[in-house]
């Protein structure tokens, strides 16, 4: 199935659409490690390793003040930030146990620390994700624009079992002509449209510079907007036309965009965990989300970067979640030794890791083998 996957997505969405989408998840990755990095140094905990990709090291460059090897690693995706005191066992408190065991003493190292810059330092990660969002949709707003109340002839999106979809019309084509009416924006294509319900239309599109036709007849249904209406659809959605803004003007929209995408995510993780049967179809794995970013690639850099936006959201809070083998379930552990006085029990912490990681595993398999299944079966991430 891995090996169907590696020749079927790069067919769907296109080698360079990958290769786009992997340079994008690796900087929100390096990112989230350069937010451990940078507390870390301000907290002066050794950082032995910040690695920029993963696998065999290609350059390394060890800074003689600090004695930090940083690292361009053979596989782009993603990072790490390895610390003084962090050796890769199964849990926070036994590593504080071997190094209180060692009776000397290291300042630099990370287990040093006391619990609250410990603490600080695991969470650092997550919150550049958060301030990197918050960026993203500023730098989006202020660069390629916001969605206006205007519409673009040109298609952007189109639906399953509908005219423009089963008479082969595509995301990207541009609407020229309907019937003897020539089009000039996609606010009058959309009332063109919604004004012929049960009538024949005759498009002509055009696409890679060629003109094609096609007749179709528009279904009637009620208005989307919620007018009530009956109008006619033909099941495309145009492409928006983006306005860039301001700088003053960005940082309300940056922050709307920001809260409304953490308030849909939380809301979308207490849905998942109250009615989990209902609302498991929604999730994606890493193919899945490869997927649907190679289609919104197709509407701009806009909302591309509103995706990577929303992805960061995601990876932050996600690394928050008090889940063992993540960010959040070291800083639980963290926050039980503040208010015990001490480190957990290494053994049972090692069990709650243990069983975590592998719920976690079970999670991701369990999500990517469906988004597979999908996109070999044909029908898609969405």
């Amino acid at each position: 199935m891995i090996a169907l996957v590696a020749l079927t997505l790069p067919n769907l969405i296109g080698i360079e659409k990958i290769v786009v989408f992997l340079i994008m998840l690796s900087i929100l990755i390096v990112l989230h490690e350069g937010g451990h990095f940078l507390v870390a140094r301000l907290n002066r905990v050794r950082v032995n390793d910040f690695a920029v990709g993963m696998g065999p090291t290609l350059l390394k460059w060890t800074s003689p003040r600090s004695g930090t090897n940083y690292r361009l690693n053979l596989f782009p995706i993603g990072g790490y930030c390895a610390m003084q005191g962090e050796d890769g066992k199964t849990s926070e408190a036994e590593q504080q146990r071997d190094f209180r065991g060692e009776g000397s003493y290291a300042p630099d190292n990370f287990q040093a620390k006391t619990p609250l810059r410990r603490l600080a330092i695991v969470v650092a990660g997550p919150i550049a994700n958060f301030i990197l969002a918050l960026a993203l949709f500023f730098g989006a707003a202020v660069l390629f624009g916001v969605p206006s109340d205007e519409a673009a002839p040109q298609i952007a999106g189109l639906q399953d079992n509908m005219p423009a979809k089963l008479a082969g019309m595509q995301v990207g084509d541009t609407i020229v002509r309907v019937n003897d009416t020539a089009i000039a924006n996609g606010d009058m294509l959309v009332k063109l449209i919604h004004g012929s319900a049960g009538k024949r239309l005759h498009i002509v599109f055009e696409r890679d510079g060629v003109q094609h036709a096609v007749d179709l007849t528009a279904v009637p249904r009620k208005d989307p907007s919620g007018s009530g209406k009956i109008v006619g659809l033909t099941g495309f959605i145009p492409r928006a036309v983006f306005k860039p803004v301001g700088p003053i003007a960005a940082i309300p929209i940056a922050w709307t965009a920001f809260t409304s995408g953490i308030e849909q995510q939380l809301g979308g993780i207490i849905a998942l965990v109250s009615h989990p049967a209902a609302n498991a179809g929604q999730l994606h794995g890493i193919v899945g989300i490869a997927q649907v970013a190679g289609q919104v690639q197709d509407f701009g850099w806009a909302p591309y970067i509103s995706l990577a936006a929303a992805i960061s959201i995601s990876l932050g809070i996600f690394n928050l979640l008090p889940v063992p083998a993540l960010d959040g379930g070291r800083a639980a552990f963290i926050v039980v030794e503040m208010l015990r006085g001490r480190p957990v029990d290494p053994e049972k912490e090692a069990y709650v890791h243990l069983g975590g990681f592998a719920v976690l595993i079970a999670l991701i398999l369990m999500v990517s083998y469906r988004d597979i299944a999908r996109i070999i079966s044909g029908q898609g991430a969405f």
